[in-house]
């Protein structure tokens, strides 16, 4: 079978480019007789030059990374030149491993495109700074999901959501789980370890609750320093410090960075809060290993990669109790009401004062990330897209 596949998100540094990057690199892997188009906006990289890869490189007058936000959106031009390249190929069925960078194809062709959650629908006014930006995203979703034949995503809380607030048919909606990469692992480096806390200002003793991922609002990160807030105020917890990763802009959606920084300066954390915008993934294993605990304190999350990239490092998290998140973290984590600030500044005393209970879940973490594989992800991935194929007599065997 010949497959197509939308690559144009291979370069996106936020989570469904990490997940693109990572899914389809293990469907390549696979001993399978498919044939992969890589429709790609950009230079390929020396991990699409593989036997069973062609390359289709269109010239957008802008990349995805930059036209497929939410404020933004594809040229008519840009649109029309994918659709022409997909035309000309000879695919059997069209796959969108993320619905951000998604564009029209042919009706006769069938379609299989990725929802990694339904937050945007869930939680519009913490998502789209403007009109503009939910009206593109909205009508994109809609024509994404009119053309398709099938829908993906990555847990089933998101399965749900997408039932629930987009409509989409629950028995048309296949399921699959992401994966750290296997760089996350138990590691102790006390010299990589010293010399990542002086680069970054973090302090050289102290304990570190780790949080990855973007700024915007439903991440719920004001909750979660005021409950860090007040669990210092009563002097519940001491040396303890949380060090924010990842992009400060929103890229076309809300973004707390502002109201963060001022919160951070409040007498009751200030200093103890750290800012480090993004760093490689060497740099996040020492600060994994580094951590007493990773925060995954969003009101709502599709998978929550970032978890599972902490766990396979032996870091107990702490974890919001809506979303995907129960799913995923499973008993390595401890819970908490993310709406509920006190629920949270007892969730952070607990884990940062009790040696034994991070000891348990730290154990519980490592093995429970062993479970989650992108090769897993990959063979499920394909026998979906193999199944949607043959439902639409499939030229190519």
């Amino acid at each position: 079978m010949y497959i197509g596949i939308d690559a144009t998100c291979w370069w996106n540094q936020r989570g469904f480019g990490r997940m693109a990057r990572e899914l389809l690199s293990a469907m390549f892997a696979l001993e399978s007789d498919h044939t992969f188009y890589l429709f790609i906006d950009q230079a390929p990289t020396e991990s699409m030059n593989l036997p069973n890869v062609e390359i289709v490189q269109v010239f957008p007058d802008r990349p995805a990374t930059s036209a497929a936000i939410a404020s933004s959106r594809r040229s008519i031009k840009d649109m029309v030149q994918l659709y022409r390249a997909v035309s000309r190929s000879p695919i059997d069925l069209m796959f969108f491993p993320a619905v951000y960078s998604w564009f029209p194809v042919s009706s006769k062709l069938p379609a299989v495109v990725t929802l990694h959650d339904a937050i945007a629908e869930h939680f519009p006014d913490m998502i789209f700074p403007d009109w503009k930006g939910r009206l593109f995203w909205t009508l994109k979703v809609k024509l994404a999901l009119w053309q398709c034949k099938r829908v993906m995503t990555v847990s089933q809380a998101a399965k749900a959501e997408i039932e629930q607030y987009l409509g989409v048919n629950g028995n048309l909606i296949d399921v699959i789980s992401e994966a750290p990469h296997g760089l996350f692992c138990q590691s102790e480096d006390p010299t990589a370890s010293k010399e990542l806390r002086q680069r970054i200002g973090l302090p050289q003793d102290g304990q570190l609750i780790v949080y990855v991922g973007g700024l915007a609002p439903h991440k719920n990160l004001l909750g979660f320093l005021e409950g860090f807030a007040r669990a210092r105020e009563k002097q519940e917890i001491d040396d303890v410090h949380v060090v924010l990763v990842g992009d400060y802009g929103g890229a076309g959606f809300h973004s707390n960075y502002d109201e963060l920084q001022q919160l951070a300066n409040d007498k009751r954390i200030q200093g103890m809060v750290h800012f480090t915008g993004f760093i490689s993934d060497e740099d996040l294993l020492v600060l994994y290993n580094n951590a007493m605990a990773a925060a995954m304190p969003s009101f709502s999350e599709g998978f929550g990669l970032p978890a599972v990239e902490a766990m396979a490092c032996g870091t107990p998290i702490l974890s919001s109790d809506k979303g995907s998140l129960p799913e995923v973290v499973g008993d390595a984590g401890v819970f908490f009401d993310p709406y509920d600030v006190e629920s949270i500044s007892r969730a952070i005393v607990k884990i940062s004062t009790d040696v034994e209970l991070r000891q348990q879940l730290s154990d519980v973490a490592v093995s429970r990330a062993r479970s989650f594989t992108w090769e897993r992800a990959a063979k499920l991935a394909l026998s979906y897209l193999e199944a949607a194929a043959k439902g639409s007599g499939a030229r190519h065997g």
